[in-house]
């Protein structure tokens, strides 16, 4: 923590430091400086002050209210709800859709322009004169993105990925889904990637869909939000989840075009809980993206987009390449499947080496991360300018029916400083939009069309930027850095293997891109199915699959995914799948005991021990006790306290309240409300005499645990079932003990955590006891 309070970003999985548990302080502990807060953005940004983390309620809190509520529900009112839901659905595909145009638009458009008159002052010799409107465009574009993110919208930096894995895992990013990040995210994206910068609008755009979802979801903003007695039913965390999941796949099939490998990605990478019925809505969401990008695609086909290039958002299409490989191309592919995990991993281990080198510049100040992006994009315009004078004149060739050379729209042969007849290659794939560098490399039936020295170059080059651009205070995704870096190193590979094989070299660049992302990102099946909807080629499913998995077994043999090491840094609580094999020789009941006493209310408890234990600790629940504390009622929530005083529901003498009196007094619409902020309430001496009965109030199902438990089988159904608390109960309750022996919360189940509670567990050696 900072003097002020603040929580900054943990290194706590590398430096020995770990943030303290705000659900875990005791009563002998006054809570004296209540706002922990962390980054929501990337470690770049280190040092924003945003919110408080607190874990989300996914589980259903089944008290009196709850259940009279589901009771008086007619027909009409479910139908109402399951209308709700698919109508949302149907409004985040659509809202996905059309952002992901209006940025694909603005993206071709604006880099067009840029490249046209560059590429006039390049055709009079005025190589200068390029150079300056070519590198003040850049600047000019990264100076909007950057300038937008640091001032207003923090959270709208980076990728986003990360942060909506936390939340799926059931962790609350704040600030992560404002509408005023994603307006951020949208201006930026188009700046940053207009401007040349080594990143794409993929992580964005899942981002962006996320944020469509949850501002649907919630009625807009937190300020203007819309009172449509519908949108009742989703005042909760549950159905906000499955919202943030329609909307996370819709943002991948707005990226590649590819309805199925949306839905895979959000299945395999970023949800923690999935369910049939999910299943459905979010490849109905997908499907809705899918016709607005094509029915936007026909219009651009006509000419009405501007300099909307062809293809407009599909990267590459090999659909016409006839696929022939034999059992010799096995050597080859293989070989481009351990060098994609090799080079994914190694990509990931430098890439967190300059994240912290980034945190340590951006922790002093705005003005650090604006000159950070600006040094970047400088560096990035005066290679992709001045590389391509390296490159040396290749003829073009009369076979080829594409214009050679070309020296204004996007084209595989641009003349650049070469004569008429020549072109450069190094100048096609450097001075063109990001995706039209994409599709040049992987253009197929083109094998001599790059030099091998161009190839190294271009393979080099995007290397540095890959890694240096990341981190900087712009939206930025890591799908197209990996894609360039990948497709360049498979088009090497291929050229080498040329009179060897069948397979095109384009389709190696192909292989080359798929290797590097599932060395990086550890991706497999959702890969698969995007690569395959991209290329429209069934037949490349065997050695892409092959490729695939050979990459991903690599790559996981030295460190973890990109997207699991920006979790680390950024000291996310995530929960992992697996538990660690030493978890499985210790129990829960150890677990509790080596926390504080838990603070435990009675069924009907006075207002002053209410107040003393919502103003002494930061638990988000407390345990509700009858039968003079030997009976377990069940599991009262914080907010709902919290209520109950700003209402003043109080009672003058210790009794039971009948269910038409609370009833009378709240609804399931206002608990449904996440308020706990204790401090504007004011309580008389008076008052704090009074009592207040918290049964109709209770979650009377609370998930419980027998102390004799395993702490990885605790840890397996904490993750599965999206809890928050997990009570552990003795396995045989004596007389006059307490029925409630502790509660675990995402923190107490954390590898790292619980080895510093006990250090005699030794995690290297299975499990063993030393």
């Amino acid at each position: 923590m900072d003097e002020d309070g603040n929580l900054q970003i943990s290194n706590s999985n590398y430096n020995g430091e770990e943030e303290a548990d705000p659900e875990n302080n005791t009563m002998n502990q006054p809570l004296l400086k209540r706002h922990r807060t962390l980054s929501s953005t990337p470690l770049a940004l280190v040092g924003t002050k945003v919110s408080h983390i607190e874990s989300l309620d996914y589980e259903i809190n089944e008290n009196d209210l709850f259940k009279h509520d589901w009771r008086s529900r007619s027909k009409t009112q479910v139908l109402q709800y399951i209308f709700a839901k698919w109508t949302l659905a149907f409004l985040v595909g659509l809202l996905t859709g059309l952002i992901a145009t209006l940025i694909n638009l603005a993206v071709e458009n604006i880099a067009g322009y840029k490249l046209l008159a560059v590429g006039h002052y390049i055709g009079q010799d005025r190589y200068v004169t390029g150079l300056l409107v070519f590198t003040g465009a850049n600047l000019g574009l990264t100076l909007v993105g950057t300038v937008l993110v640091v001032v207003f919208a923090p959270t709208a930096a980076g990728p986003g990925i990360p942060e909506i894995k936390a939340y799926l895992n059931g962790i609350d990013t704040p600030n992560m889904f404002g509408a005023t990040t994603m307006i951020v995210k949208i201006v930026g994206s188009i700046g940053a990637v207009a401007a040349g910068l080594d990143l794409g609008k993929e992580g964005p755009l899942v981002h962006i869909g996320s944020c469509i979802a949850s501002l649907l979801g919630q009625g807009g903003p937190d300020n203007h939000r819309i009172k449509w007695r519908w949108l009742r039913y989703f005042n909760n965390d549950r159905d906000r989840r499955d919202l943030i999941t329609c909307g996370s796949a819709s943002g991948v099939c707005a990226a590649f075009r590819s309805p199925v490998g949306g839905v895979l990605f959000a299945l395999e990478e970023v949800a923690t809980w999935w369910r049939s019925a999910l299943l459905w809505r979010t490849f109905f969401s997908t499907a809705v993206v899918v016709v607005v990008l094509r029915a936007f695609i026909e219009i651009c086909n006509s000419g009405k987009c501007g300099l909307f290039g062809k293809g407009g958002l599909i990267m590459f299409d090999v659909s016409h390449v006839e696929v022939r490989y034999h059992a010799v191309d096995i050597i080859p592919v293989t070989l481009i499947g351990v060098i994609g995990g090799i080079l994914g991993s190694l990509y990931n281990h430098l890439l967190h080496k300059v994240l912290r080198l980034y945190n340590l510049i951006n922790q002093k100040g705005k003005i650090h991360k604006v000159l950070l992006s600006l040094s970047v994009s400088l560096f990035t315009s005066l290679c992709l300018y001045g590389l391509p004078f390296l490159a040396e004149c290749k003829p073009c060739n009369p076979s080829i029916d594409e214009a050679c050379p070309t020296n204004g729209r996007s084209g595989n042969f641009k003349q650049f400083n070469c004569p008429n007849g020549y072109y450069n290659d190094l100048a096609t794939l450097f001075l063109t939009t990001n995706d039209d560098a994409v599709r040049n490399v992987f253009s197929s039936n083109t094998p001599n069309e790059f030099g091998m020295v161009s190839l190294w170059i271009y393979f080099g080059l995007y290397c540095i930027l890959g890694l240096i651009t990341f981190g900087i205070a712009t939206p930025s995704g890591l799908f197209l850095p990996i894609i360039l870096m990948g497709s360049a190193y498979g088009r090497m590979l291929g050229t080498v293997m040329g009179p060897y094989t069948k397979i095109d070299q384009g389709l190696y660049a192909v292989l080359g891109a798929a290797s590097l992302m599932a060395g990086s990102m550890r991706m497999t099946v959702s890969l698969c199915v995007i690569f395959l909807e991209l290329t429209n080629n069934l037949l490349l499913l065997p050695i892409t699959m092959f490729v695939l998995l050979i990459a991903k077994t690599v790559g996981d043999s030295f460190n973890l995914s990109i997207y699991e090491i920006i979790l680390h840094l950024k000291g996310l609580p995530f929960l992992e799948a697996n538990p660690e094999p030493w978890m499985r020789n210790l129990t829960v009941g150890e677990l509790g005991d080596a926390k504080p006493p838990v603070v435990t209310l009675r069924g009907v408890e006075k207002v002053a021990n209410i107040v003393d234990a919502l103003r002494n600790t930061t638990h988000n629940a407390f345990p509700v006790l009858d039968g003079d504390a030997t009976e377990l009622h069940g599991l009262i929530l914080r907010a709902h306290l919290v209520k109950v005083l700003k209402k003043r529901w109080f009672l003058n003498e210790k009794r039971r309240t009948e269910d038409w009196e609370v009833r009378e007094k709240f609804t399931p619409v206002e608990l449904a409300e996440r308020e706990d902020n204790f401090d504007d309430v004011a309580i008389t001496s008076s008052e704090m005499q009074m009592y207040v009965d918290l049964h109709p109030l209770t979650n009377t199902t609370p998930y419980t645990v027998v102390q004799s438990m395993s702490v990885a089988k605790a840890l397996v159904l904490f993750r599965s079932v999206g809890l928050r608390h997990l009570l552990i109960v003795p396995k045989i309750q004596a007389s006059g003990m307490s029925p409630v022996i502790g509660i675990l919360t995402r923190q107490d189940l954390r590898a790292y955590n619980i080895l510093q509670a006990f250090p005699h567990l030794d995690k290297h050696k299975s499990g063993k006891l030393r």
